[in-house]
């Protein structure tokens, strides 16, 4: 087969001499069109930080899905060893620290497990740490080794969340914690602003429902009336101790559970408060390892 070059042409001789006249034309465009090559459209250009795609695993059908209700109980544990053995029918686990056999051994005990994944900031000490951009990094956010992102760039941070949330789904998990999702709350070194979480924690959202996974809010209690529609469940630290635990009463409203906790009140000082409004309550170390106070 003769191909075309980038820069010539298909040469003339190469037509039939003895072909009638009238048919040279309509035989020209038929050459033309066999031999032209693919339009390869846009050239993306080199991007050594955007991750290579991995293909997202088939999502459940969304009635499937994973809800949990008010009252539910539940572990979070994200230092040590997961102790699998606290009778509860939810975990909160680190997605990246464990592995695909701790999710099973949960299921087989007939727990829900969830995936926490840092969404807000960059952590220096995670295995994809070098594949987010410079540009996308912000200041220190109090925790070592922690940089708040930019999350305005959902063009750079959609794929690295999908290939996250990626990593979820195929261990197992049944949902997933994103961590920091109020970071226009907060000074990060970028002039972010509600919009910008609204469209952020709406886009990580869409991410763990297209991977048939649920999806918790974590904190951001200015934006729940906004929100509660898009996510199954909401987490929330120390609304007792800032006194605002009655603006999460939309997601128990809406049949979708409140995991909460508190670090530093005694149980009597927050318990009363929890039982009345549904929430899921405990008091838990902040260091967050196996040791728990329920309500």
């Amino acid at each position: 087969m003769i191909r075309r070059s980038g820069t010539g042409s298909r040469p003339s001789a190469f037509l039939p001499s003895f072909l009638p006249s009238f048919l040279l034309p309509l035989l020209l465009l038929l050459l033309a069109a066999c031999g032209s090559d693919p339009d390869p459209g846009p050239d993306p250009g080199p991007d050594h930080h955007r991750p290579s795609p991995i293909p997202s695993p088939i999502p459940a059908p969304p009635s499937d899905r994973w809800r949990p209700p008010p009252g539910t109980a539940w572990q979070w544990q994200l230092s040590g060893k997961v102790d699998t053995s606290v009778d509860v029918p939810v975990y909160d686990i680190d997605g990246f620290e464990n592995d695909a056999a701790t999710v099973a051994r949960l299921h087989a005990a007939g727990r829900k497990v969830i995936c926490y994944v840092n969404a807000g900031a960059w952590e220096n000490f995670r295995p994809d740490r070098v594949a987010f951009p410079t540009a996308l990094l912000g200041l220190g956010n109090g925790w070592s080794g922690e940089r708040w992102l930019d999350i305005r760039r959902l063009d750079l941070l959609r794929p690295l969340m999908a290939q996250r949330f990626d990593m979820c789904r195929t261990k197992g998990f049944d949902g997933v914690e994103p961590d920091l999702m109020d970071a226009y709350t907060n000074r990060t070194g970028f002039p972010l602003t509600a919009a910008d979480q609204l469209a952020y924690n709406r886009m990580l959202a869409g991410l763990a429902h297209e991977r048939g996974m649920s999806v918790g809010l974590k904190n951001d209690l200015e934006q729940i009336p906004e929100l509660v529609g898009d996510f199954d469940f909401a987490v929330n630290e120390e609304c007792a101790q800032n006194d605002e635990c009655d603006e999460l009463t939309p997601f128990i409203t809406a049949g979708k559970a409140v995991f909460h906790t508190e670090y530093s009140l005694a149980t009597t000082e927050f318990c009363p408060t929890a039982r009345r409004l549904r929430l899921s309550s405990m008091l838990k170390h902040l260091n967050l390892d196996a040791w728990r106070q329920p309500c």
